[in-house]
């Protein structure tokens, strides 16, 4: 039988060279050697990044990013229901609006991260992937969230994030919540550049983050 370390090497492999079926059997292996499902999410992750990396040095293009993504997804649709099983029901934490900026079709780490956040409590509201910057204020406004994500897997679509923050000013609304973001080519220079209050990593990062971000509206509010 192969160790954890080679199962998750197979699942991070299977990512990196677009094999589907290569990447449902080894989320299948793993679950059925009882390994975390989060280590699977996170290893997947990580094959992702490496693909995307190499999308931003020009190694791989747009097909090659879609048919990694792709990968990923159906490897996620065999680990998910695992995730699920495994939360533990209790109150709301919070509530979080997320999205991937307008002009970014790109949605797979978006969707992760926003099946964690349910997963971990948070009320999720997902606005899908190319939305417009207006819409992530509009919703936050609607369900009155405290927490806002905008994900941008290409440098051509990065703005946008900064967009939504200028949004959220002018629906008055940026005091009252929290943002978040994320993406293959952002940064916390970035985050701190554009006047977002966070950024994650990755989709287990991105609770750990979204719970600071909750502690500190707490600590605001004086709740």
């Amino acid at each position: 039988m192969a160790s954890k370390e080679e199962i998750l090497q197979k699942a991070k492999n299977a990512i990196e060279s677009f094999n589907k079926d290569e990447a449902v059997a080894a989320a299948k292996e793993a679950l059925d050697a009882n390994i975390d499902p989060v280590e699977v999410i996170t290893v997947l992750t990580e094959g992702m990044r490496e693909v995307g990396d190499k999308f931003d040095k020009g190694e791989y293009f747009l097909p090659h990013v879609m048919a990694a993504s792709e990968a990923m997804k159906v490897a996620v649709a065999v680990v998910e229901p695992a995730l699920k099983a495994g939360a533990k029901a209790g109150d709301k934490l919070g509530t979080v609006v997320i999205g991937t900026v307008e002009g970014d079709i790109h949605s797979i780490g978006k969707d992760i991260v926003a099946t964690m956040l349910g997963i971990a409590g948070f009320e999720v509201h997902d606005l899908g992937r190319d939305v417009p910057v207006t819409e992530f204020a509009a919703k936050a406004k609607e369900v009155n969230a405290d927490i806002v994500g905008s994900s941008a897997l290409m440098t051509t679509t990065m703005l946008n994030q900064e967009r939504v923050e200028e949004e959220l000013k002018k629906a008055g609304i940026r005091d009252k919540v929290k943002t978040m973001v994320g993406g293959a080519p952002i940064t916390q220079e970035w985050a701190d550049k554009v006047g977002a209050d966070a950024y994650a990593e990755s989709a287990t990062e991105a609770v750990v983050v979204a719970k600071k971000l909750m502690a500190s509206l707490k600590e605001v509010k004086g709740a």
